[in-house]
């Protein structure tokens, strides 16, 4: 599964449609019962998603968006389905989204929740956070051991 997300600022209507005023896209995918990857990305083109996608997705997958029209030409080297959400459509047969907006509910709330505010500069290390939590979720033994190893790294002391 793949899909974006707009994070900050405020979602002002005016003119024609939606205004994303001082937002940051972050794009994510979701292997099934597989891994997460999330991460801010400059715009929501098909010139910026779909080098991303092709780096990370296997070719020939079977892979699950949302109508957004930058997932358009994934036709080339995957199966890909799209959910029309504009139709009223959530779900074909075990094709979704579902996942990875409910890893963005989940993010956006912790945002609101704890955090309040992540500026645009940051906000790849809380994107880093929560995939690192929901990647390792089941397995709480591995994520604790991880972050131990981490902090016995060496580390390069500038001076």
């Amino acid at each position: 599964e793949a899909d974006e997300t707009w994070i900050g600022g405020k979602a002002r209507k005016h003119g024609k449609g939606k205004g994303h005023v001082n937002k940051t896209i972050v794009f994510g995918m979701v292997e099934r019962g597989g891994m997460m990857r999330t991460g801010p990305v400059p715009d929501d083109s098909k010139f910026t998603l779909e080098p991303i996608i092709r780096e990370n997705v296997k070719p020939y997958t079977t892979f699950t968006t949302d109508g957004h029209p930058s997932y358009g030409d994934l036709i080339s080297g995957y199966r890909h389905v799209a959910i029309n959400h504009a139709a009223g459509e959530y779900a074909r047969g075990k094709h979704h989204t579902n996942t990875i907006e409910g890893h963005w509910s989940h993010f956006k709330r912790a945002i609101k929740g704890t955090h309040v505010h992540v500026s645009p500069k940051h906000l790849w290390k809380y994107c880093a956070e929560f995939n690192y939590r929901r990647n390792y979720r089941g397995s709480h033994t591995i994520m604790f051991d991880r972050l131990v190893s981490a902090f016995a790294l060496p580390r390069l002391i500038e001076t």
